[in-house]
């Protein structure tokens, strides 16, 4: 359902609500307040990011499927903002593994990340946002959770469970750590040494001897003032002789300590009036525990009690009286207990209480105190709802009433988050109040196919799509089918196109176990939802800014295509206006194309289409052709990967739960050894070195790299002279410099090729040997023919510039005045699944019967009548099958369907 309105709209409707105490909202604050947020959602439009993974966790050497969905609004629309995403593998160290540029086409995408063999087991995350995403934070960016491990050359699983002490007013924490081989025989007796790192400091090392049911148990005191991001325990054990394996263990707290937190419903306890409060219980991993307790006043007298109903989470009511203090008593899971004083109620203000147990209704109640309705009888207060900036309804109270109430109507909002906000009569927020929306409103997907299916049988799914009113959508889909007797999942800890979009995608903070709220919904999933909204914080925006015209210009622009742009200055800094700015690359075919600067000295090569891995030379001249210029590059900065707000979803022990996983991957590969269709890499015992051609990395050597007469890396070099020539004079064999030009001792001069452009001799007399990675001469005929013309008659001179390593090769580097080498991250050449054809008979069977992800598509299309169909073959052994499909169709409406079938 579109629920999409005008303002104006929404407020003539205000009067069928049922209302006591409220008019039609039609004049000040309320105008003020809508137009102002009208502002900043033209100005901040907000995307949100979504990927559906084929499978939850994977093994070093598999490929991670992905299909994007990029929204924009409350409505969950297909963005047209944005063209280009961002998608990065991310390690537990926050060190970005993978990053990738796809193009955005009406909001989707998809691609993959191969998984290196040799790709060190662990923790790992998944990251997706576009640039204008990064104008809000990474807070909000797609990031997702997942564990690898290592199938193949495994040799050891470690495992470590955690006590917590205090010693001397300091954490200590204690660690066992057990070590067995991958079929459960313990190593004992094995030497193990380990250090403990606790964010980037390390605290403590040692070493000991494991027992003969392979642990080792130490222990370490947390004497960090500061917080501790992340930590590790890096272990060495010797299992042979010869082998010597590492092992990182997690370190997710160094403290049993619990936080809890109260939230009185609103904002503020108000004295004499009940309220409503939720209370959140958070273990120092992260992660909500059960507690109980007792509130007492300050005279001792015991006023109510609670108990968490969820993750830690539950609610109570009070009614806080004038004068008085109240605490809560509180017994943890362990025995142990503690006293905390609840906030300190108000003497003026007033509650804003919403009932949205009802399936189909939200009550709401506000309620002033006595003192707070004596100060000013004659007050009014507006009440307002809205979602991603969009106002759903808006309405103001009478003067003179102090409590007043109203029923709304819950599919007059859209499912997701809306935040109610009570205002002032001066249109200052006072109270605050999230409501989680969970209608009927989704896509139904009717999913068909045969009730039985046989091992290596082919398998057809019908699909077919309507909305709420029962209408056929044209939609986009994607379905991943994995066999669950290989690849478990709690569906609770799922990450799904409704939990995202609709939930965490608009929340700062964690969200332990998101699915449980959409998985099976009931009425206690409902209430507890209901809480967790209560913990929660919407931070979007902040209203006092909104209301004060504060709003900060956006920093990063939307990308529609790659794009190239910068600004050309003299060396003094002033603009270069009318300069001529070429772009130029000798990767992936010859490109070439030119440009002017503006009068502030900026140019730009928009709506560009290029690979990854391409290298570009910028040159830039005045006016005058005078190449003494600067170039600066816009963007070329990437995003760090700093703040983890799912920090509790790492696994401390990932294998747990895994085993059927591991074992179907070691199968698979040792199939595909077996026939000679491995793709990994196989460690040898013995390297023999057949080539000692030194090859530089990027190389624009048109022979190819290290195809040469001679290559000179850049720490062999001479540093120290006045001229880049006199540092090579001598060193360079066969070639001898007059005057800063190289000549050939078999007579002639030689060119010089910069990354790919030729440059003069004096260009390249001021380059800083720091700045060199390697020097290739071309004397030989043969060798310099491939340049034709622009070879000088003795060879070519090949120069490469240093760069950063692969993940941030998107930085630039400028050697001389006037000439820039860039290489930007380009869009990834997207792959597609392979899904074996059990009839065709090139297919090897053998293989194919030990996948654990049985079929991926990212690009399933609903016809008009809202079908679409897609077919696969059964892997060869029997197991119970999971199709997840997830989609969106051309007005927002989202859907999720999880269809399972048995082979047998």
């Amino acid at each position: 359902m579109n629920h999409k309105k005008t303002i104006i709209g929404l407020l003539l409707v205000a009067s069928v609500f049922t209302l006591a105490g409220f008019i039609v909202a039609d004049n000040y604050p309320i105008q003020k307040i809508a137009l102002q947020l009208n502002k900043w959602v033209v100005k901040n439009p907000v995307e949100k990011v979504y990927l559906q993974l084929d499978k939850p966790y994977y093994a070093a050497g598999d490929d991670i499927w992905f299909k994007a969905y990029v929204t924009i609004g409350s409505q969950h629309q297909l963005t047209n903002l944005s063209g280009v995403l961002n998608v990065e593998l991310i390690d537990d160290r926050d060190s970005v593994k993978q990053h990738i540029k796809l193009p955005l086409i009406n909001g989707l995408t998809w691609g993959d990340f191969a998984l290196s063999d040799t790709l060190t087991e662990g923790n790992y995350r998944i990251r997706a946002y576009t640039n204008w995403m990064r104008n809000a934070g990474t807070e909000y960016f797609f990031d997702q959770h997942i564990s690898i491990v290592n199938a193949v050359d495994n040799k050891v699983n470690a495992r470590v469970a955690y006590t917590f002490a205090n010693q001397n007013g300091q954490q200590k924490v204690n660690a066992t750590i057990n070590y067995i081989d991958p079929e459960g025989v313990a190593y004992a007796n094995k030497e193990v040494k380990y250090n403990i790192d606790l964010g980037p400091k390390q605290i403590a090392k040692g070493k000991g001897i494991t027992d003969d049911k392979g642990n080792i148990s130490l222990s370490f005191i947390n004497a960090l003032k500061e917080p501790f991001s992340s930590g590790r325990i890096i272990t060495n054990i010797q299992i042979d002789k010869n082998s010597l394996v590492t092992k990182t263990l997690p370190v997710k707290a160094t403290s049993g300590s619990v936080d809890v937190q109260f939230f009185p419903e609103g904002g503020s306890l108000v004295t004499g009036v009940t309220s409503k409060i939720a209370f959140k219980a958070v273990g120092a991993d992260g992660l909500g525990t059960d507690v109980k307790g007792t509130i007492t006043d300050d005279a001792g007298n015991t006023i109510t009690t609670f108990n968490s109903q969820h993750l830690g989470m539950g609610e109570f009511t009070l009614n806080p009286q004038a004068n008085k203090l109240y605490k809560a008593h509180i017994f943890y899971a362990d025995g142990s207990d503690n006293t905390i004083a609840l906030p300190q109620a108000i003497d003026k203000g007033y509650v804003l209480a919403i009932d949205s147990k009802d399936s189909s209704k939200i009550h709401i109640k506000i309620t002033a105190n006595r003192e707070t309705y004596a100060s000013d009888p004659n007050d009014t207060l507006s009440l307002i709802a809205q979602s991603d900036g969009e106002i759903y309804y808006a309405a103001k109270s009478n003067p003179g009433v102090s409590s007043f109430v109203a029923t709304l109507d819950k599919n007059r909002f859209s499912s997701g988050i809306v935040q109610f906000t009570l205002f002032s009569s001066k249109g200052e927020p006072l109270n605050e109040r999230l409501v989680f929306i969970q209608n009927n409103d989704q896509l139904k997907l009717d999913v068909k196919a045969e009730k039985t299916y046989a091992p290596g049988q082919k398998v057809k799914i019908a699909l077919n799509a309507t909305n709420a009113d029962a209408k056929p959508v044209v939609g986009s889909f994607s379905a991943s089918v994995t066999d669950e007797t290989k690849v478990p999942q709690d569906e609770n800890f799922a990450s799904t196109i409704l939990t995202n979009l609709l939930l965490t995608s608009d929340l700062r903070g964690y969200v332990e176990q998101p699915n449980y709220y959409f998985n099976n919904v009931s009425e206690k999933t409902q209430a507890d939802m209901d809480v967790l909204m209560l913990t929660q914080g919407y931070h979007r925006f902040e209203w006092k800014k909104v209301l004060n015209d504060d709003l900060p210009e956006a920093v990063y622009q939307p990308e529609k295509t790659l794009r190239i742009s910068g600004r050309v200055t003299t060396l003094g800094g002033k603009p270069v206006a009318n300069g001529k700015v070429t772009l130029l690359s000798t990767g992936h075919g010859t490109f070439f194309t030119d440009t002017l600067t503006d009068a502030n000295g900026r140019f730009a090569f928009n709506n560009m289409t290029f690979p990854d891995s391409i290298k570009f030379v910028i040159q830039a001249r005045t006016g005058k052709d005078r190449r003494n210029v600067n170039i600066e590059l816009d963007d070329v900065i990437p995003q760090g990967a700093t703040h983890d707000k799912n920090a509790a979803d790492v696994q401390v022990n990932i294998y747990d739960g895994l085993s059927n996983y591991v074992q179907s991957s070691k199968d698979l590969f040792n199939q595909q050894l077996k026939y000679g269709l491995a793709k990994h890499t196989i460690v040898l015992k013995e390297v023999v070195i057949t080539d000692k051609r030194i090859k530089l990395k990027n190389s624009a050597n048109l022979n190819g790299p290290g195809n040469a007469d001679q290559v000179l890396v850049g720490d062999q070099i001479p540093v120290g002279c006045a001229t880049l020539a006199q540092c090579l004079q001598g060193v360079l064999f066969g070639v001898v410099f007059r005057n800063g030009v190289p000549y050939s001792t078999r007579g002639g001069d030689l060119t010089i090729n910069l990354d790919g452009v030729f440059i003069s001799a004096d260009e390249f007399d001021q380059l800083e040997p720091s700045d060199i990675a390697g020097i290739e001469v071309l004397r030989t005929g043969a060798d310099y023919a491939i340049y034709g013309s622009q070879a000088g008659k003795g060879g070519v001179i090949i120069v490469t510039t240093k760069r950063g390593d692969d993940i941030t090769r998107s930085s630039y580097n400028q050697p001389i005045p006037g000439i820039v080498t860039y290489m930007p991250i380009g869009y990834y050449k997207i792959r597609e699944f392979y899904s074996p054809q059990y009839d065709d008979p090139k297919t090897n069977q053998a293989v194919a019967d030990q996948r654990s992800t049985i079929y991926w598509n990212p690009n399933i299309a609903t016809d008009k009548s809202g079908n679409a169909f897609f077919e696969y073959f059964n892997a060869g052994g029997k197991g119970n099958y999971r199709v997840i499909i997830e989609g969106i169709d051309v007005d927002g409406n989202i859907a999720r369907q999880v269809y399972r079938y048995k082979v047998q």
